[in-house]
């Protein structure tokens, strides 16, 4: 059985380095259209695993604060790939 606790620790310290990471990415005049694309479709991809996850600790009955840093994390990604899509959208101007 998976450990589930150990993965959403690991998801969200993830989710720390990639919140103080991606709005100094976007910052930089130098990046291409290409990587804002690939850096979009990368945090779409972990948004969907932070739900998959937070699914799976609701399955096998996890605590009220667990859900809800789940859910956390959740937010954290679709917050991230929303400020990468307005990048995208300010690049195509």
């Amino acid at each position: 059985m998976s450990d589930w606790i150990e993965i959403l620790k690991e998801q969200t310290a993830d989710g720390d380095r990639m919140s103080r990471e991606v709005p100094q990415m976007l910052a930089n005049p130098d990046i291409s259209e290409a990587q804002v694309k690939t850096l979009f479709a990368a945090l779409e991809k972990q948004a969907d695993f932070a739900e998959k996850l937070r699914l799976a600790l609701e399955k096998f009955g996890h605590d009220f604060p667990i859900i809800k840093a789940a859910e956390r994390l959740e937010e954290r990604y679709a917050d991230l790939a929303a400020s990468v899509a307005e990048k995208l959208k300010a690049m195509r101007k």
